[in-house]
């Protein structure tokens, strides 16, 4: 049996051992604070590409946390009564419910922009 070879600092969990005495650990794994809605500038899209020819609307630019992002996603969903998803910085809801999807965002204070057709 071959031993696993680390090639990289992730390989150990992502911990650094470290003999300064005046470090301090700052442990906010990447969560960045949500700006407010009238800052969020927000594209939607309507998609068929790897779909099977169904439509969705994609809710691009979403900046801030995971959670924030999928709250939304979960909010929209609801108001459309479809399902979606919510990951890198987009949501995608099933189907064509774009001007629906946009009067929601626009009331809640989005900036949000129509593209495409």
């Amino acid at each position: 049996m071959a031993k696993n070879k680390t090639n990289s600092l992730a390989d150990l969990g992502g911990f650094v051992f470290s003999t300064n005495k005046d470090f301090e650990f700052d442990n906010n794994d990447g969560q960045q604070d949500t700006p407010p809605n009238n800052e969020q500038r927000l594209e939607a899209h309507l998609d068929k590409k790897n779909r099977g020819g169904k439509i969705a609307t994609v809710i691009k630019g979403f900046e801030g946390s995971d959670d924030d992002l999928k709250a939304l996603a979960k909010k929209l969903k609801t108001l459309c009564g479809v399902g979606g998803s919510a990951k890198d910085g987009e949501i995608i809801i099933q189907g064509n419910f774009r001007d629906k999807v946009m009067d929601y965002l626009v009331k809640e204070g989005y900036k949000v922009k129509r593209v495409g057709s």
